[in-house]
């Protein structure tokens, strides 16, 4: 015998037995319940990983990692300025912006918007709106042309295609001799885009600089400049160094401000989610507490002979503690490959459950998103993997315990 007795007796009690099928049906329960669990956990925790990707991906692919302003909403000699922040070692992109909010009426429609002015030439350095353009393109928008970009949302509000003529309604109020009339000019849609998030298809628009900055009164002003990182989550970071470059001069502000309560709201989510499923494996590793139980009843005989040949009551308390371990180890190795398998193929196997059942669980005109995107991470998965094993092995204390105090003499006394 090359194994330890206490692993060799509890190996052999993990196995099934003529004499007592139903403990061994329990122990595989048991395991069967641990590895279901940790599937799901591992499945859903990666598909709202990818859902959290994918929204940050493209909120941030029309927004930007941070930005500068002044401190009274414009900046002066931006060229400048732009060219110091350029010269951080991770930044990768910056370009000014020009940013108001008004309102675009067509005909008896009116819609609110939220103007962007940009650089054709510079803009892709900060966002990808040239990636999201269904009709026109980026370089349509030039200086004095007045033409403007508009959401798919914002397109269908107003009835507006490419080519047509919508009328921009700025809150500037300009004084004339017929009165205080607001600042009013028409504009040619030239391009639309669809990101598939409302915040952006419904209410953006984009036109140029130059147009901008006369529209919103800015001179030769612009309200900020948009800056683009090597690494978005070292945003807060280059945010800090760069304020302290400019000595408090600027504000300075990055992605997780902007958004902080949209991704504090996801990143909550995955933890309740994560609770509750945990919820799901603590149920099947404490099945191991009834399982051992029975064991320990049904072997109470075994266990007295085993006393009454020198084996001490900490060397029983292995035996059973190796069989519990056995179970939730083998279950939590069974629920990673099932995760890992599941996870990895998510993108494939819904579309064919959908085409199979003949629906869509995400309709595109509700869901901002239409296909279930995953991304799993190998921290989640050894997280998940060392909680149920954990809990797996506290299912064995109290079971092994009650097995080092049997004594073999009461054990015994009808054998």
């Amino acid at each position: 015998m090359f194994q330890p007795l206490e692993i060799y007796i509890g190996l052999r009690y993990t196995r099934a037995k003529r004499r007592n099928h139903f403990i061994s049906f329990i122990s595989f329960t048991s395991m069967l319940g641990i590895a279901l669990g940790v599937t799901a956990l591992i499945t859903v925790l990666s598909v709202m990983n990818g859902f959290e990707q994918e929204l940050r991906e493209r909120i941030l692919g029309m927004a930007s990692h941070a930005t500068i302003s002044g401190i009274d909403g414009t900046l002066e000699n931006w060229t400048a300025l732009a060219d110091r922040t350029r010269e951080h070692k991770d930044v990768r992109g910056v370009a000014p912006y020009v940013q108001a909010e008004a309102m675009f009426t067509r005909g008896n429609l009116v819609r609110g918007a939220l103007i962007r002015g940009v650089l054709p030439d510079r803009e892709p350095e900060v966002s990808d709106v040239g990636r999201y353009m269904l009709e026109g393109s980026l370089e349509s928008l030039r200086a004095g042309e007045f033409n403007v970009l508009i959401g798919i949302g914002l397109a269908r509000a107003l009835g507006a295609g490419v080519g047509a003529k919508i009328t921009l309604v700025a809150p500037h109020a300009a004084v004339t001799p017929a009165g205080v009339l607001p600042r009013l000019r028409r504009f040619t849609v030239s391009g639309i885009f669809k990101v598939d998030h409302g915040q952006y298809d419904s209410s953006l628009a984009v036109i140029h600089l130059t147009d901008g900055a006369k529209m919103f009164r800015l001179g030769d002003a612009v309200s900020g400049l948009r800056i683009k990182l090597d690494d978005l989550f070292d945003a807060p970071r280059v945010s800090r160094e760069l304020a302290r470059a400019f000595g408090g001069t600027y504000w300075v502000r990055d992605w997780t401000q902007h958004n902080a309560n949209f991704f504090r709201a996801l990143r909550t989510e995955k933890t309740v989610m994560f609770v509750i499923l945990t919820l799901i494996v603590a149920v099947a590793a404490f099945n191991i507490v009834s399982t051992l139980v029975m064991v320990v009843t049904d072997k109470e005989a075994d266990i007295a002979i085993l006393r009454t040949l020198g084996i001490s009551p900490r060397s029983v308390m292995v035996i059973f503690f190796v069989q519990g371990t056995v179970i939730g180890l083998i279950g939590t190795l069974l629920g990673m490959l099932g995760g890992v398998l599941l996870a990895g193929n998510v993108e494939t196997l819904v579309p064919a459950i959908e085409s199979a059942l003949g629906l869509k669980f995400l309709p595109p005109d509700i869901y901002y998103i239409s296909e279930v995107p995953s991304d799993m991470r190998w921290y989640d998965i050894s997280l998940i993997a060392g909680v149920a094993f954990l809990m797996s092995m506290v299912a064995t204390i109290y079971p092994a315990w009650r097995a080092s105090r049997t004594q073999p003499a009461e054990s015994l006394r009808y054998e």
